[in-house]
């Protein structure tokens, strides 16, 4: 008989921020396992290792987007115009979307080797789909700053 129940590891009570150089806002550790559901597992070194990947990729891809707004005064990301929603700019909004979504997909593909049971080898496809999607999601939020489409098309 099943209970139900899955266990899930606790996280460190306060793992701290990752900051990426002044223009770009850190990025809270705990508000990112919070928003993209990581339990304890996935340990803060972990975690620290996967947020400084997807850091470093988004912002390599916003690199001039950002050089051409601080060329206008702009010395961070919030101050840069844009909508706000619930008090925040629609960029730091996308800005954490980004981060967050490239940092799943890393996760995700760095773990389908955790479990050696069948249910991990049986799960390994539905997470290489899952990290494509996250990785979509992340590609659309930076093109959402950059005020670009969504689409990509490529002549064969």
């Amino acid at each position: 008989m099943s209970t139900g129940f899955i266990a899930t590891a606790p996280t460190a009570p306060a793992e701290g921020e990752i900051d990426s150089g002044p223009f770009w806002p850190s990025i809270s550790l705990s508000d990112l396992r919070g928003t993209v559901r990581l339990d304890g597992t996935v340990t803060t070194a972990r975690l620290t290792h996967a947020v400084i990947d997807a850091l470093t990729s988004v912002n390599r891809d916003l690199a001039d987007w950002r050089s051409a707004r601080q060329g206008e005064g702009h010395t961070t990301l919030v101050s840069v115009p844009s909508e706000v929603i619930n008090s925040e700019s629609l960029h730091l909004h996308s800005y954490r979307r980004a981060v967050y979504a490239m940092t799943r997909a890393n996760l995700l593909e760095r773990y389908t080797d955790y479990s050696a049971t069948g249910d991990g080898v049986k799960g390994a496809d539905a997470k290489v789909v899952s990290s494509d999607d996250l990785y979509r999601d992340a590609r659309f939020a930076i093109r959402d700053i950059l005020g670009t489409t969504h689409n990509t098309v490529e002549l064969i």
